[in-house]
Order: C-alpha cells, then structure tokens, then sequence
C-alpha cells in the first residue's frame, strides 16, 4: 500500500515537472475569471444593483475573452475542468496533463474566492451558483445545453484550423456573456466546475454542488463528440 502511494505522488510529481508552467497559468486564469466574476457578483449586491444582471454577464465574457488573448499561446487557456476533459477526449490534449490543469484550475478558484471574502466579506454567498428554486433537474439539462455550446464554440473557433484566425477569444468571451445574460438567473451559468468550486469550498455552499460538475462535464464531452462527428473525427481540422 504505502509503496502504491508512493508510486501515485511520484507520478503525479512527474507530471506536474513537465507542465508546470502551463498549470501555473491556468491557476492564475482561473484565479483572475472568479476573482474578478464572482467579485462583480459580490459587488453588485453591496453597490445595490448598480452593475446589473447584464453589467455582470459582460464581466465573466469580458475576462474569459481577455485571458483567452493573454495566455492561451502559453497553457491553452483551459481555465475550465469540462474544457481541459474535452480537449482530451477529442485527442487534442494529453493525459498526463489532465490531472495538473485541473488541480491548478480548481486551486486557482478557491484562492480567489478565500481573498474575496476576506477583502469583501461574505456576501451574496461569494458568487456561489445554485438552482433556481432548488430545481436540481432544470439546472442539470440547462447546464448541460449551455456547456455543450460554449465546447462547440471552443472547438470551432479555437481549435478548428479552417476558422478565422485571432477571432476565438472574442466569439469564446461573448458566449460565455450571452449565455449568462440568458440563464444566470435560473443556473448561475456556470459552465465550468472550478468556477463553482472555489465560492463553494470557501462559503460552504455544497447543495445541489454535484450538478456543476456532472453538467458541464457532460455537456463538452457531447460537444466534442458532435464536432469530431461533423469534422469526420477532427481530420477535417487538424
């Protein structure tokens, strides 16, 4: 047993020495996507609604399409759990990366979230998603529907080689805006476990949290099968 642990920390050591750049960015991306998100969510409750539902959705799109600008030429810019499992199961990304892109990605958010409360407070429950009404079936299809978007977005414009190049993070940034204008108020248009993790951790929030990761998860995995459908395996892309 203890020689089996040894040889799980020795391989994960391993792959964490061959991408730790790269999981360092993400770690940052998505420290800086709930930090500033999350916080527009915190900062509209203490300023009254001065941001709005709306002023909010353009801050998540705004930031994913900036950081998609910023360091996708370094780590990809994954800052998603449900996209970095997209991309490796559509063969574009390899496995030994998987397991360091998400441990960054989800210790990025809960970072964020623990300097949000303690320069915030806590408020507005740190920006934590929930169902609306606690309707767990609703959020479970809504999530799905609007993860499978967002990867069918990624993979066309950023991944797929005949699309306009320099265009994937402003069609990327504005769907992740459209799409929580449209169904934040019902899901909290996650869209993205380590977003939802790191409010959770920090607030304590765990109700219906499993939904946020069994959706967007489900969701990328159906867009990439779709899309390798629709581009005879993704040889029509590569």
């Amino acid at each position: 047993m203890i020689g089996k642990k040894q040889g799980i920390k020795k391989n994960l050591w391993n792959a964490v020495s061959h991408c730790w750049q790269e999981a360092v960015v993400e770690a940052i991306d998505t420290f800086v996507l709930v930090f500033v998100g999350t916080g527009a969510v915190m900062v509209n409750q203490i300023a009254d609604g001065a941001l709005t539902h709306l002023g909010i959705s353009f801050v998540f799109g705004a930031v994913v399409a900036a950081l998609i600008y910023t360091t996708g030429h370094i780590s990809g810019a994954h800052i998603n759990p449900a996209v970095t499992l997209g991309f490796w199961s559509s063969g574009f990304f390899p496995t030994r990366k998987v397991l360091p892109y998400i441990l960054a990605q989800c210790l990025g958010a809960i970072a964020a979230s623990a300097l949000l409360l303690l320069t915030l407070g806590a408020v507005a429950d740190l920006g934590a998603t929930q169902p609306l009404n606690g309707n767990w079936w609703q959020a479970l299809v809504l999530e799905t529907i609007l993860t499978f978007i967002l990867m069918f977005v990624i993979l066309g414009s950023g991944l797929d080689r005949r699309s306009p190049k320099g265009f994937a993070g402003i069609a990327i940034g504005l769907t992740v805006g459209l799409e929580a204008a449209c169904m934040g108020p019902i899901t909290g248009a996650s869209m993205n476990p380590a977003r939802s993790l790191g409010p959770a951790v920090v607030a304590s929030i765990w109700q219906h949290h499993w939904i946020y990761w069994v959706a967007p998860i489900l969701g990328a995995q159906l867009a990439a099968i779709v899309y390798g459908q629709l581009s005879h395996g993704f040889r029509d892309i590569k």
